[in-house]
């Protein structure tokens, strides 16, 4: 695992009830970006060291905005389809 700061860490969920969680990577102690990272947790805000699990991966804020970016596309074109349906009733 490679990272630099402003990178994302993510978590996967290890069960059905738990969701991945996201990181910011803030710093990075190695000069061939392999960890530990200092990141803060988007959903609390803290700030930690972390040595990241085989759960865990690293996202560039570029990968990141575009798959946010499909995400939301998907997420238009389900609503698109279902007011199209509503429509032809």
């Amino acid at each position: 695992m490679r990272a630099k700061p402003g990178d994302w860490l993510v978590v996967e969920s290890r069960s059905d009830g738990e969701h991945s969680r996201r990181a910011l990577i803030q710093e990075v102690h190695s000069a061939d970006g392999s960890p530990p990272y200092v990141i803060r947790w988007t959903d609390s805000g803290h700030e930690v060291l972390m040595f990241p699990g085989p759960d865990s991966h690293v996202v560039t804020k570029e990968e990141l905005e575009r798959q946010e970016a499909e995400a939301v596309a998907r997420a238009a074109a389900v609503q698109a389809e279902i007011a199209a349906r509503r429509a032809h009733r």
